[in-house]
C-alpha cells in the first residue's frame, strides 16, 4: 500500500507540489487542489515537461469546481524512480492505479493530453471501473506515421534554438512563444538528469511508441466510459486524423476541434478548454452542483 512521505517543506518552485510513495519503485510528485468530485489530469510527453508546466492554466480553474489531482509520470518532472527501471505503459498505469489508492478515491474522471491521453485509454482499458469518464486532448491512442512534429518532441537534445524550434511546432500562434517561455523550458529539460531520463523514454526508430502506446481497435471498442475528444485543427504534432479515428472507435466519444488551434489546446485557448471540459464533466458528474 502506498504511503504518505513527508513534504519538502516550502517548494521553492510551483512545479514542486506533494509527495507520495506510489509502489515499490515509484515516488510521486504531485499538486492536489481544490474539493469534491476528483478529476486527475495526465500531462504530456515533451522535454522537461511537468504537470505544473501542461496544466498551470488550467488547475486554478478546475479546482474552483473539483478536486484537481495532478502527477508528474514517472520519467518526468520531479517523480523519481527506482534506478535501472525505464518506464512504459503498464507501468504509467500502475503508478496512476497506486495513487489512486494511497488517496483513496476509487473512481476519478480523466482528463489525458497527449501522451497523457494514450495513458488515460490505457487506464480506462485495463481499470474501467476507476474512471468515471475521458477528455482527451491531442491524444495519441491509435497507431500512426510518425509526425515530423513528434519526431522533433522525442528527439529533443537540448540548446536555446532547438527549444524554440520545438514550442513552435505546439502552437499555430507564434506569438505564445517568447523568450521567457523558451528559457523556462530550456531550463527545465537540463535540469539535473532530466535529459538522460528522457532520451531513454522514447529513443529511434520512434515509430515503436506510437505502437506501444496504442490500444488494440478491439480494446477501444469496449470502453464504454464517455469521451469528449478535443484537437487543434492545426496540431503538426498529433494529426488531427488521430482523433477522428478515436471518435469513430469509442462507442461514447464527441469530437471538438479548435480552430486555429496547435498541439497546445490549453495554452493556446485556455478559456475555450477550460469552458469545454468543465461542462462535460458537469454533464458526467464531475463538478459540484453536478
Amino acid at each position: 500500500m502506498s504511503q504518505p512521505v513527508n513534504g519538502r517543506g516550502a517548494a521553492p518552485i510551483p512545479e514542486i507540489g506533494r509527495e507520495l510513495i506510489t509502489g515499490s519503485i515509484i515516488t510521486t510528485n504531485y499538486h492536489d487542489q481544490g474539493s469534491g468530485e476528483p478529476v486527475l489530469l495526465i500531462h504530456g510527453s515533451g522535454p522537461g515537461v511537468t504537470a505544473w508546466a501542461n496544466w498551470r492554466l488550467t488547475i486554478p480553474r478546475l479546482s474552483q469546481q473539483m478536486r484537481v489531482i495532478a502527477p508528474d509520470m514517472a520519467g518526468f518532472g520531479y517523480t523519481r524512480v527506482a534506478e535501472g527501471v525505464t518506464p512504459d505503459r503498464a507501468l504509467w498505469v500502475r503508478q496512476l492505479v497506486d495513487l489512486l489508492d494511497a488517496l483513496g478515491l476509487q473512481q476519478v474522471s480523466v482528463v489525458g493530453n497527449s501522451f497523457g491521453g494514450a495513458i488515460a485509454l490505457a487506464l480506462a482499458s485495463e481499470h474501467p471501473q476507476r474512471v468515471r469518464s475521458l477528455v482527451l486532448m491531442g491524444a495519441v491512442g491509435v497507431s500512426f506515421p510518425l509526425s515530423e512534429g513528434l519526431d522533433k518532441v522525442w528527439g529533443y537534445v537540448p540548446s536555446h534554438a532547438a527549444m524554440r524550434e520545438l514550442l513552435d511546432v505546439f502552437v499555430y500562434d507564434p506569438s505564445f512563444i517568447t523568450d521567457d517561455l523558451v528559457d523556462m523550458r530550456y531550463r527545465a529539460s537540463i535540469r539535473d538528469d532530466v535529459q538522460a531520463r528522457f532520451a531513454a523514454l522514447f529513443p529511434a526508430p520512434r515509430q515503436r511508441w506510437i505502437d506501444a502506446l496504442a490500444l488494440p481497435e478491439e480494446k477501444l471498442r469496449a470502453i464504454r466510459q464517455p469521451a469528449l475528444l478535443l484537437h487543434g485543427r492545426q496540431d503538426r504534432v498529433i494529426p488531427l486524423a488521430v482523433s477522428h479515428k478515436l471518435q469513430a472507435l469509442l462507442p461514447k466519444a464527441r469530437l471538438e476541434v479548435i480552430e486555429h488551434c496547435g498541439h497546445w489546446v490549453q495554452i493556446e485557448h485556455p478559456d475555450e478548454f477550460v469552458a469545454h471540459v468543465s461542462a462535460f464533466l458537469q454533464a458526467h458528474g464531475a463538478a459540484k452542483g453536478a
